[in-house]
């Protein structure tokens, strides 16, 4: 297997090698998913709104590293959404962020006197996260390896770092807290009840907005399901083994399973024929 760069944490849009840009080796159904998750990224203000509500009184540690995670977060957006712009010179990040941010908006960002987790504590709210960052750095894993486009793999490689990182950083402010200790059972339901939010409208309409041009929306209106599948058909048949067992392991550690146990090993095998039946049905 071929070595991968080592990216530290830091970098600027500046450090990436933009010229080296290779526009034959653009793959349509990539960029479609990459102009999406610019979108996703780039809407990281939200979250560190929220997530400082959720930490108000946590100290300036815990305020000051959900700041670092959402400028690091944004910073994915532009970049990804630099790329989509120089693979495709009629997509525009701003616009299509602009009609994002108009039609997606989750009540617990709005509701400003809400002081609480929506998962009900801090450390479920950690769980989360950490559930969330697994999947994030697994799928720009898996975005390197699969792209043959220089710049791309690059990002991707960047982006994926930076994510198993802020893994690590919501793993232990988890365990920095001084609530209650939660059961395996109840981290393993927001693992899953988190997993399952997916399929939620975030990423399948970022998919829409970034890819159907503002003036088709009367002729192409939003659908979830449509979108949805869309949006999802890229990760089905990019991911490879590695990738997925990679992606159980970070969740069966946060939820206190022994990452290489007979859990996790179950669990990836069987998240891998289901990834496969998925990618066979979308080809």
């Amino acid at each position: 297997m071929t070595a991968q760069p080592v990216y530290h944490q830091g970098w600027k849009l500046e450090d990436v090698r933009w010229d080296a840009f290779d526009p034959a080796a653009v793959d349509p159904t990539l960029l479609a998913a990459i102009k999406a998750a610019a979108l996703v990224e780039y809407n990281a203000p939200d979250y560190v709104t929220y997530l400082k509500r959720v930490f108000r009184d946590a100290g300036s540690r815990t305020l000051g590293d959900i700041e670092r995670w959402g400028a690091e977060e944004s910073q994915h957006g532009r970049a990804l959404g630099r790329w989509a712009e120089t693979a495709d010179p009629q997509f525009s990040l701003e616009d299509a962020f602009a009609r994002f941010r108009k039609g997606y908006s989750p009540a617990h960002f709005n509701d400003l006197d809400a002081e609480g987790s929506v998962r009900g504590s801090r450390r479920a709210e950690m769980v989360a996260r950490c559930v969330v960052e697994s999947g994030t750095s697994s799928y720009y894993s898996a975005i390197r390896d699969a792209t043959d486009e220089p710049v791309l793999k690059e990002i991707a490689g960047r982006i994926a770092a930076d994510e198993y990182r802020h893994y690590k950083l919501f793993y232990d402010t988890l365990h920095r807290q001084d609530e209650p200790e939660m059961s395996f059972w109840r981290k393993l339901w927001v693992a899953v009840t988190r997993v399952r939010e997916s399929d939620d409208d975030e990423l399948a309409y970022a998919y829409y907005c970034a890819n159907v041009p503002a003036d088709q929306e009367a002729a192409r209106p939003y659908d979830r399901a449509t979108y949805s599948r869309l949006a999802a058909r890229t990760g089905m048949t990019i991911y490879r083994r590695q990738h997925i067992q990679r992606l159980v392991q970070m969740v069966a550690k946060v939820v206190g399973a022994n990452p290489h146990g007979l859990l996790a090993n179950w669990g990836g095998a069987l998240l891998w024929r289901v990834m496969q039946r998925k990618a066979a049905s979308a080809a």
